[in-house]
């Protein structure tokens, strides 16, 4: 399972890619108005360019770019221009009716879709039959519902090996580490998170006690 990370942050970017693991970038509107925001810049479309440029050398991976406009013919006028910002770049569309439409053109145009927004293995399987190259059902926001977050993305991963349908599954709204070992373990094949759930798939105090004690018994003997 390939890891991404949900953010806009060029920071948080760079010092994940540095690990060695970082895959791939999803970005939203909701995380560029936030950048922009803590930076105290205005949003203007050549910003938005260049910022998403940046992200998308230092991501070294697919990017996911959403589109804000809700009708199919400005989607499709939209995503062609996220398109061209870099060869990274994947247009990433909500799952509604002009959305799929949308898919549909983009897709045969050769370009990379992410549809998201995704809740149902309905949505997905619609997704999919659009040309969607990405589906992003949401872990978190489902359980936040009282449903299960897991069992969604079980059934849409099962559906899609039975169906054989050349789509990936990119397990969204992550909240915890175990919704990313929950996602792997379903078949996800990709899972996107949020910085500070990156860190903490690292950390575990019986390695941080372990490696205290070898340096200390080091410090004993070393020469």
């Amino acid at each position: 399972m390939e890891l991404y990370l949900d953010t806009a942050n060029l920071e948080e970017i760079r010092e994940i890619a540095a690990w060695g693991v970082l895959s791939g970038v999803t970005t939203n509107p909701t995380l560029v108005a936030k950048e922009f925001a803590q930076r105290g810049e205005r949003l203007s479309e050549e910003g938005l360019v260049q910022h998403l440029r940046a992200v998308a050398e230092a991501a070294g991976g697919p990017v996911s770019a959403e589109v804000t406009a809700l009708e199919a013919e400005a989607m499709v006028a939209e995503g062609r221009r996220l398109a061209a910002i870099h060869p990274n770049i994947v247009v990433k569309l909500p799952t509604t009716e002009e959305g799929l439409k949308a898919c549909k053109r983009l897709a045969a145009e050769g370009v990379p879709v992410n549809m998201t927004l995704i809740f149902s293995a309905n949505q997905a399987l619609l997704a999919a039959r659009a040309g969607a190259t990405y589906v992003s059902p949401f872990l978190g926001r489902v359980d936040d519902i009282s449903w299960d977050g897991g069992e969604l993305l079980r059934e849409i991963v099962e559906m899609i090996q039975v169906q054989d349908l050349p789509v990936k599954v990119i397990a969204a709204s992550i909240r915890h580490p175990r919704h990313v070992t929950e996602a792997a373990l379903l078949g996800a094949d990709i899972a996107t998170m949020p910085h500070a759930v990156f860190k903490q798939l690292l950390k575990h105090p019986l390695t941080e006690i372990g490696l205290k004690r070898f340096m200390e018994d080091w410090e004993k003997v070393k020469p």
